[in-house]
């Protein structure tokens, strides 16, 4: 059967209420970051790097210069890299909605072009970020008019107190598997001793997986479900070796300043305390592209202007937002092209 084009009257009148809401969701939250005294800013989207995690995928262009020559540049997947020179720059708070260009992404939750929020709080422990998400489902909820977030069958009530867990405890929790017992005291992981745990729990172990990927399916599988429900929930302190751009937990340097924020089972924001040091960066970065090497035979540069400005860079956190995704759970819409006023296309012709 094919779908109705999302510019179809009959179908636009459908969508309209929810991209109404869209509008005034984004009007109430830039109100809520100016009165705290943050700057919007506009970053570019066409990178020399769009991101050095090892499973995103990027979209690439050539941009010819005056002499002629293509040079190879991305669609960044996240302003994360632009925001960050620009706290180097002496920036303190501020807030985008960007948009952003994931490849291999498409479906009820998933658009290769979405727009994300992010927004930087120089000098302030990544735990504050943790009340700001609170006070965005809280604000999402009261501008839709909605009593509780929704997806399908799942609700959760906005204006509850967020669940806070670490990954450990939750592995425990949901799967029973003690997940720090798979790291060495600097967090280095021991592959086989997860999949041993991970096939006790009845999980597939295949033997190319590595110790990532038993962690994903776990999360996936066994976790991720339990996310949200009745409340939000706020995962925290993941693996240092699952986060790349996050200092380590000073009391465990096994695990690191990262959490995510659910609702409804669905993954809405990815925050941290952003590691400043160079260095390690570098490391992390280069590692994380030897993975996409070996998993999909391909490799992104690094930004070497950005790695330069992490050294003038002051303390602070950040967070990432899928926006799209706030309002489809405070409308109930079912997908995410629901929320998009001139959506990329459906899931169907995009594969």
């Amino acid at each position: 059967m094919t779908e109705t084009p999302w510019w179809d009257a009959a179908r636009h009148a459908d969508r309209r209420p929810a991209l109404l809401a869209r509008n005034r969701i984004q009007s109430a939250m830039r109100r809520w970051f100016e009165d705290d005294g943050f700057t919007e800013v506009d970053p570019c989207a066409l990178q020399a790097s769009p991101g050095n995690e090892a499973h995103l995928h990027a979209f690439a262009t050539d941009a010819i210069g005056n002499d002629g020559v293509a040079r190879r540049m991305y669609l960044h997947t996240s302003p994360e890299f632009a925001m960050k020179k620009l706290l180097a720059a002496g920036e303190a708070r501020i807030f985008a909605f960007a948009h952003v260009w994931r490849n291999r992404e498409s479906g009820a939750r998933h658009s290769p072009e979405f727009t994300m929020l992010e927004w930087y709080r120089v000098g302030q422990d990544y735990t504050v970020l943790m009340h700001d998400c609170a006070a965005f489902l809280r604000l999402a909820a009261r501008v839709a008019g909605a009593a509780v977030l929704r997806r399908g069958e799942a609700v959760c009530d906005p204006f509850a107190e967020p669940e806070r867990l670490s990954v450990a405890e939750a592995f425990a929790r949901h799967a029973g598997i003690d997940l720090l017992a798979t790291m060495d005291p600097q967090g280095r992981p021991d592959r086989d001793a997860l999949a041993a745990q991970v096939a006790a729990a009845g999980l597939r172990v295949d033997a190319g997986d590595t110790w990532s990927d038993l962690l994903s399916a776990v999360l996936v599988q066994r976790v991720e479900p339990h996310l949200g429900h009745g409340r939000a929930t706020i995962l925290d302190r993941y693996p240092a070796h699952e986060a790349a751009l996050a200092r380590r937990c000073a009391d465990d340097p096994r695990v690191a300043e990262r959490f995510e924020l659910y609702a409804c089972g669905v993954e809405l924001a990815n925050g941290f305390g952003e590691l400043t040091d160079p260095v390690e960066q570098r490391t992390r970065f280069q590692a994380e592209m030897d993975e996409k090497q070996r998993v999909y035979g391909e490799r992104y540069p690094l930004d070497e202007d950005f790695l330069a400005a992490l050294a003038h860079m002051p303390p602070a956190s950040g967070i990432a937002l899928g926006f799209d995704r706030l309002v489809m759970l405070a409308t109930g819409a079912a997908r995410i092209e629901d929320v998009i006023w001139a959506p990329v296309g459906t899931a169907a012709s995009l594969g």
